[in-house]
């Protein structure tokens, strides 16, 4: 007896094959999914249940000759190739696609071809948070270069004495070096210590030497100590200015501190650029940087508003980063922005090489979120202080 005959005698009905990716036919004709593959609903220890099911009832068997012809089945088995057709006619433009394009045009010097509005005036914008960590200096390198890529015209200021910004950027700050000491305690004005960037156009830098970590203890004894960084700025001919040559972005990049030169860009700026690491100690801390934010408010700019809030280091493999991401978002939705920057290595890789991760790997995840980030910052434009009151008694 045939193995066949011996299922036909136990009354067992045999498995039919449906075409597509070989799945028996199950007694109770259930809906296929995308591939073909059952529903994670169904049970497929039912399939196994002993029961004879009519051939009549059973779905009929389409050879190729008969294809064309209209059967009263479920919808046909669609397989990868038909997803993949579907997916090329209707979206032409494939992540992929932007990443080697943005890779060519980064290593060939080239602009981007989506340019970004103008500012009307100069933003002037503070990178800061107390704690240490975050990804200030790592933004604000890297939306200075997504920005300037663009062809907007980007001033980044290298407040911290360790100087990393200006490692990114590849700008030589040797003790010596004509730096934000000398324009803070010296006065020296600041268009005598900008550096052109050596690879991208329109982006340039004033370093950070090893100066700068006296200046805290040099700048209490002098007047006005708060708005140095404030004069020194508005008194750079291309910064506020009309012409073409005007700088479209002011970034000041931030000590890990609450100190004097903290509070000089505090005073200095007109918007407040927050990053924040997906973690809890990072949105605890948040907290008490936005107490100093309201008393420099207060007391010594009052048109100082956060604008814009980015959240880096994000995981969306742990529910702690949605976690964290949500809780933000709740209590800033204004001010948050949309992309978040992922961990990557290539991101803590190009600093080595003296580069922001915007040449080292234009192409990579972290790049990309970068140069969406800041076309997200500059589309969205300056924050209002009214809306941002508003937002903030909200919060």
């Amino acid at each position: 007896m045939t193995v066949l005959e011996e299922r036909a005698a136990r009354s067992v009905p045999v498995a039919q094959v449906v075409p597509g990716l070989g799945w028996p036919d199950s007694p109770s004709p259930v809906s296929a999914s995308l591939l073909g593959w059952p529903p994670a609903a169904t049970d497929l220890r039912v399939a196994a249940t002993p029961s004879v099911v009519p051939r009549e009832t059973r779905p009929a068997q389409v050879s190729r000759e008969t294809a064309s012809q209209s059967v009263t089945t479920s919808p046909p088995v669609r397989t990868a190739a038909h997803l993949a057709a579907g997916a090329l006619a209707t979206d032409t433009s494939t992540p992929l696609a932007r990443s080697v394009e943005h890779s060519l045009l980064v290593r060939e010097g080239r602009r981007l071809t989506d340019s970004l509005p103008r500012p009307a005036r100069t933003r002037v914008m503070v990178v800061a948070n107390q704690k240490g960590g975050v990804g200030k200096t790592t933004s604000a390198v890297n939306l200075a270069a997504a920005l300037a890529q663009h062809g907007l015209r980007v001033l980044l200021l290298d407040l911290d004495p360790q100087g990393n910004a200006s490692t990114a950027l590849s700008i030589d700050h040797h003790r010596g070096t004509p730096s934000t000491y000398d324009a803070l305690v010296d006065g020296v004005p600041l268009a005598d210590v900008v550096q052109p960037h050596p690879e991208i156009d329109h982006l340039f830098v004033v370093p950070s030497t090893i100066d700068l970590a006296g200046a805290e203890i040099e700048l209490v004894s002098m007047v006005a100590r708060e708005g140095r960084l404030r004069k020194a700025i508005h008194a750079h001919p291309q910064v506020f200015g009309a012409g073409p040559d005007r700088f479209d972005y002011v970034l000041i990049d931030c000590p890990p501190s609450l100190g004097l030169l903290t509070l000089n860009a505090l005073v200095a700026a007109d918007e407040m650029l927050i990053p924040i690491q997906a973690e809890y100690y990072a949105l605890e801390g948040l907290g008490q940087l936005l107490e100093t934010v309201e008393m420099v408010k207060a007391h010594l700019n009052p048109d100082l508003v956060v604008s814009t809030i980015l959240l880096t280091m994000y995981d969306a493999r742990t529910r702690l980063s949605a976690g964290v991401a949500d809780e933000v978002r709740t209590h800033f939705a204004g001010q948050v922005l949309r992309t978040s920057i992922p961990r990557s290595v290539r991101i803590s890789e190009a600093p080595s090489y003296g580069q922001t991760v915007m040449t080292y790997d234009p192409g990579s995840p972290g790049a990309l979120s970068y140069l969406e980030a800041a076309r997200e910052m500059a589309l969205r434009g300056p924050l209002e202080p009214a809306t941002a009151a508003r937002q903030g008694a909200s919060a």
